[in-house]
């Protein structure tokens, strides 16, 4: 099978939480079998220009490539989220993947569309689930709308199966908007509590939604993000990248 870009996987640095220091981080990532990421306020300050560059030289180091950032939360503070866009640019990553809020996505979109168009870094809207703004198609598609081609979507398939929703059908309807995936599974129980699982070995039809990414010339980043067993996740997130990359 052809490396296409939705099999080139990397993983979510949240993954390794657990492991503090971005050196002890960078380690487990190269464990698992990948040299790529989206990172994390866990291991990275974003907020500070100053100390940006000691995390972007740490993965360079490390020989890992820094693919997006995040998840931030945009509320239209530029001062602020242009440190965002100075990292990104800096760090050769090409996204951001974003929370906007109900209560100033007006802003937050304005000042996100404003700052990518200046660094071109576009800006991934994390699908979070349906107790959550930025979860439900509509809402996703109206942000997007705002954000004027500079906005798409992060489809994180496991919350967006918890909506509602199929990642399948979701990566269909937004085409050329999908910037990126989390790739996340969930088992969920008849009174609909969710646990998280290998991917592929409970409600997300991986080499489906492998297929349809492929199929709607998918080029965005493509990540496992995994919380649980969160003192070791790597085992498990090793038998991930294999499974993506067998498929």
């Amino acid at each position: 099978m052809p490396v296409t870009a939705a099999r080139n996987v990397g993983v979510q640095s949240w993954s390794f939480r657990h492991f503090k220091t971005i050196g002890d981080m960078l380690a487990q990532v190269r464990a698992v079998g990948v040299s790529r990421i989206e990172l994390c306020g866990a291991h990275a300050n974003f907020d500070d220009p100053a100390q940006h560059q000691s995390a972007i030289d740490a993965c360079k180091a490390a020989g890992v490539e820094i693919l997006s950032i995040g998840v931030q939360t945009f509320t239209g503070d530029h001062k602020k989220e242009k440190n965002w866009f100075e990292f990104a640019k800096k760090a050769g990553a090409k996204y951001i993947s974003a929370h906007f809020q109900v209560s100033n996505f007006r802003e937050g979109t304005a000042v996100a569309r404003a700052l990518s168009e200046a660094y071109d870094v576009k800006v991934a809207i994390h699908c979070h689930g349906g107790y959550m703004f930025n979860g439900s198609y509509d809402e996703i598609s109206h942000l997007i709308e705002l954000g004027q081609g500079r906005i798409g979507i992060n489809i994180d398939t496991a919350w967006c199966i918890q909506s509602g929703n199929n990642p399948v059908e979701w990566a269909k309807k937004f085409g050329s908007s999908v910037f990126g995936t989390h790739y996340k599974d969930f088992i969920f129980d008849t009174k609909g509590k969710w646990k998280e699982c290998l991917i592929g070995d409970s409600a997300l039809d991986l080499p489906t939604y492998l297929k349809t990414l492929d199929e709607i010339g998918f080029d965005g980043y493509a990540v496992i993000e995994y919380e649980a067993e969160v003192e070791n996740p790597g085992p498990t997130i090793a038998k991930a990248v294999q499974r993506i990359r067998s498929l």
